[in-house]
């Protein structure tokens, strides 16, 4: 597949009309009665993640026909075939669907343009809170509320103390334990799917450190929001992430932060082996 220019302002807009759009539809749901059953993985699923799946794919299709789509809920494509694409879209319809189906408001819809296995451009809506969050290499990242009114983010400074730190309030770590210990002086903020991307890039936390399986597709918004809001993505071992690079889609360790000093001091206090 050739690589295609195809970001530009249009697209961001467009894209995060979509993510919204989908965002709306997945809440009604949310305020009704739902059921939910089990993937083979045994992590559920609900009816709105395949209504959001179903709503994003068709759209992205109209919006960049020759681009592909991978998305958690149609995910069984061939490396050989992904290991060809130099641009696609990376999706996850709804983000912390055990957010959703306990009701506390903690999921979010993620798109994310992928280029040479980099994401350029991603955006993550929280429907709940009509909250939305983008960022691309074109011009940085924003959000916008509830009212539409639109700002641009960026990552707090540096040297924040004590060192906000957020984390997963569904999959909690023995290896998070581990570091806290060693941080001593910390804020913890406990919540779900990938507004722990959003509170980085917006400055209102300083560092994520995630020690637990996630997917591309779980993180891939969220770094692109986080990178060019002037922030940190890396993985336990200090390397950049990399996306579509093989056979399964299950990501290394990380640490999200608002810049190389806290991420080098939590790479400091953790285990070398601490990526899987």
């Amino acid at each position: 597949m050739h690589d295609r220019k195809i970001l530009n302002e249009q697209l961001i807009s467009s894209t995060v009309e979509i993510a919204k759009e989908a965002g709306m539809a997945i809440t009604e749901i949310y305020n009704s009665d739902f059921d939910y059953q089990l993937k083979k993985d045994l992590s559920p699923i609900t009816a709105a993640d395949n209504l959001s799946h179903n709503i994003i794919t068709e759209r992205l299709k109209t919006l960049t026909p020759q681009t592909p789509i991978l998305s958690e809920e149609n995910c069984n494509i061939p490396y050989k075939i992904r290991s060809q694409w130099t641009q696609y879209w990376l999706v996850d319809p709804l983000d912390g669907t055990k957010e959703f189906i306990s009701k506390n408001g903690e999921f979010t819809v993620n798109i994310a343009l992928i280029e040479n296995n980099t994401p350029i451009f991603g955006v993550i809506d929280i429907p709940i809170t009509n909250e939305t969050y983008w960022g691309s290499k074109v011009n940085g990242s924003f959000c916008s509320d509830a009212n539409n009114d639109i700002k641009q983010i960026n990552v707090s400074e540096d040297n924040q103390n004590p060192i906000r730190l957020v984390a997963s309030r569904s999959h909690p770590s023995e290896m998070l334990n581990d570091l806290l210990e060693k941080i001593i002086d910390y804020e913890i903020i406990e919540v779900g799917s990938s507004i722990k991307f959003c509170l980085i890039a917006s400055g209102q936390a300083d560092c994520y450190p995630r020690f637990g399986p996630t997917s591309e597709w779980d993180t891939a918004a969220g770094e692109a929001i986080v990178s060019y809001a002037s922030g940190c993505v890396v993985t336990a071992r200090g390397n950049s992430m990399n996306y579509n690079v093989k056979e399964d889609y299950l990501n290394p360790n990380f640490i999200v932060s608002n810049g190389k000093i806290i991420s080098e001091r939590i790479l400091s206090l953790i285990n070398v082996n601490a990526e899987k």
